[in-house]
């Protein structure tokens, strides 16, 4: 039985989750159906358009993400610390962004009405913004107001009604460093594996093509949350240098199919080996990380630390944690 979200994301276990939405028809969200014939391919930059609009709304950022043809991969992070300095003018305009708000929020938004506000009114006010908060904050409310647009252009550009996603979107919990980086690769090569890119420049609306893009120019896409451009990671960067990243995407990428000309090298990458992780294991998670997990990913001591707070029996997912993640 799936667990109840509130089960699932626990800020005190993890910032980062991978979210993954399915099409619940047979009708591409994106691409050449080859049914009909249609191209969808336009729905793509729906995606990434509001993906990378609601990562400026919400205290969530996006490490990586991936459009295919019938499906898509986030890998998000909640930024608790960035609504500290948001007062209910910011939640409340935040919120409005997305949404219409109520007529009180509405007028609290004007400096002159708010002055007439009675203070039951205002009152009234604050507890909304209290909730809007939390929404801002939550993963199931951004993947909402991702998926939810998106339904309904497709369903009028189809012009048909009813579901189009599946009931509810997958999430995991990425427990530890090695879990994210493993799965922001997953998520960065989905278009090479499925073999409709070449290169990881090449693939188009995935956050590793807006990388590479700001890279060439010295820069960090601001839309994404940011690697560490120290030696040593920093607390609100990823825990690993750009350039380390990079470079381990093009390594792995080219040992994603036995088939296609080019080998990694015989040396692991440095991050590799600072990740405790050894080559065949990283290809292993790398090839189908959303699979070697249930709704937790990380190494076994993080699984189990995490199961300490939990009333599960078994820890789901420690026989590959074992073997995956092992040195």
């Amino acid at each position: 039985m799936p667990k109840a979200r509130s089960q699932q994301v626990s800020l005190q276990d993890t910032c980062y989750y991978h979210c993954v939405s399915r099409c619940v028809r047979r009708s591409f969200l994106c691409g050449q159906d080859p049914y009909s014939g249609k191209s969808y391919e336009h729905r793509r930059q729906w995606v990434e358009d509001r993906l990378l609009q609601l990562a400026e709304v919400f205290a969530i950022s996006v490490c990586a993400f991936a459009v295919m043809s019938n499906h898509t991969h986030v890998v998000l992070c909640i930024e608790p610390e960035q609504v500290e300095e948001w007062d209910t003018t910011e939640v409340i305009q935040r919120w409005h962004r997305l949404y219409g708000g109520t007529a009180l929020t509405q007028r609290y938004c004007q400096e002159e009405e708010r002055q007439q506000m009675a203070e039951a009114e205002l009152n009234v006010v604050e507890d909304l913004a209290e909730q809007y908060l939390e929404r801002l904050m939550d993963i199931s409310w951004f993947m909402r107001a991702l998926n939810e647009p998106i339904a309904r252009m497709a369903n009028r550009e189809d012009g048909c009604t009813g579901r189009f996603w599946e009931g509810r979107f997958k999430s995991q919990a990425l427990l530890d460093e090695q879990a994210l980086l493993s799965c922001m690769a997953y998520v960065d090569l989905n278009p090479i594996r499925a073999n409709i890119a070449k290169t990881p420049e090449g693939s188009h609306h995935t956050s590793i093509r807006m990388r590479i893009q700001a890279a060439l120019k010295g820069e960090q896409p601001v839309e994404l949350k940011r690697f560490s451009t120290q030696s040593q990671p920093t607390a609100n960067a990823l825990p690993c240098h750009l350039n380390d990243y990079l470079e381990l995407i093009e390594f792995t990428g080219r040992a994603q199919r036995l088939d296609k000309p080019g080998h990694i090298a015989d040396s692991a990458p440095e991050l590799l080996t600072r990740l405790g992780i050894i080559l065949p294991n990283w290809i292993t998670l790398t090839q189908g990380f959303e699979y070697q997990f249930g709704c937790r990913a990380g190494t076994l001591t993080s699984l189990q630390h995490c199961h300490g707070s939990q009333d599960a029996v078994r820890i789901r997912g420690s026989t590959n944690a074992r073997r995956l993640f092992a040195a």
